[in-house]
């Protein structure tokens, strides 16, 4: 479909645009910056198959493209704020994307966003930026939940049908983007590792009860080295909809992250971490 097809009310050139206005601010020559901004238009496209396969109505295909559109737009400020992506180090990136599209809200205080680490604010433009891209009524409850809700390990139970449609084909796309960035990057990049602590690296307990309870790993369940690799993989049995693992199959990011893991070769020189790879990839080949 061609921007602006599926609706009159609304055209994707002109919210790519919005977007494109926006994110012109940061410094775009900041690699962190490009990469998002990729990440942002991948997201929006499955967000696009997903909402097509689930045989959405054509209007409502654009509405979960926009929230694929906008699940990140916290990340430009909080990079720019705290020189980092770590939500932990800064501040909740998905709540910072929703104070940006709608004005303050719970996770923000007023029109400041407090600093996690030492309690110093910082102010912010009293934001309200949904309005660039839609002045849709109906729209705006589903986006700004969508964009809220898009990290959270799970999802409250106060959603309206509608409203968890949209957040459950917002996370699923945001998931199948993140398997690609894993599959396509070096352990350097997605783990803070060289690829000789890689090759030594080990795989905790707590991460390989949550594999074999096939769910999705808290923050807290990932101490050790290869767990964000092992959380990556269970990003997998939280899928929500069958387009989405249709399309997750179809790319061939899982067997790559299984079998040469950021390029590299898997026989760690760990027995116990080699043992439980093992285990971790013949249970993935047979899901």
């Amino acid at each position: 479909m061609s921007d602006g097809q599926a609706s009159t009310a609304f055209s994707r050139a002109d919210a790519k645009r919005a977007f494109g206005a926006y994110v012109s601010q940061f410094d775009l020559d900041d690699e962190r910056i490009a990469l998002k901004v990729e990440h942002t238009y991948r997201v929006a496209d499955a967000c696009d198959a997903i909402a097509r396969g689930e045989s959405l109505e054509p209007r409502d295909v654009d509405l979960a493209w926009l929230c694929g559109l906008l699940h990140d737009i916290g990340r430009f400020e909080q990079l720019r704020h705290w020189d980092t992506f770590n939500d932990a180090r800064s501040c909740a990136h998905a709540a910072l994307g929703r104070y940006i599209l709608e004005g303050p809200v719970e996770g923000c205080r007023g029109k400041r966003l407090w600093r996690v680490d030492d309690a110093t604010v910082i102010d912010l433009y009293p934001g309200g930026d949904l309005a660039s891209f839609t002045r849709d009524a109906e729209w705006a409850p589903v986006i700004v939940r969508a964009v809220g809700l898009h990290s959270d390990l799970s999802l409250p139970d106060d959603l309206t049908p509608r409203e968890r449609l949209f957040c459950t084909i917002v996370r699923d796309a945001d998931k199948i983007d993140i398997l690609r960035v894993f599959s396509q990057s070096s352990c350097r990049a997605v783990l803070g590792i060289e690829p000789r602590e890689f090759a030594t690296g080990t795989i905790s307990d707590v991460a390989m009860w949550g594999f074999a309870e096939r769910r999705c790993l808290a923050r807290n369940e990932r101490p050790e080295s290869l767990d964000g690799l092992v959380g990556a993989i269970c990003l997998v049995f939280e899928l929500e909809h069958a387009t989405a693992r249709d399309v997750l199959r179809s790319l061939g990011y899982v067997g790559e992250l299984l079998h040469r893991p950021f390029g590299l070769a898997s026989d760690f020189s760990n027995e116990q971490t080699r043992a439980r790879w093992n285990t971790i990839c013949r249970q993935m080949d047979a899901y």
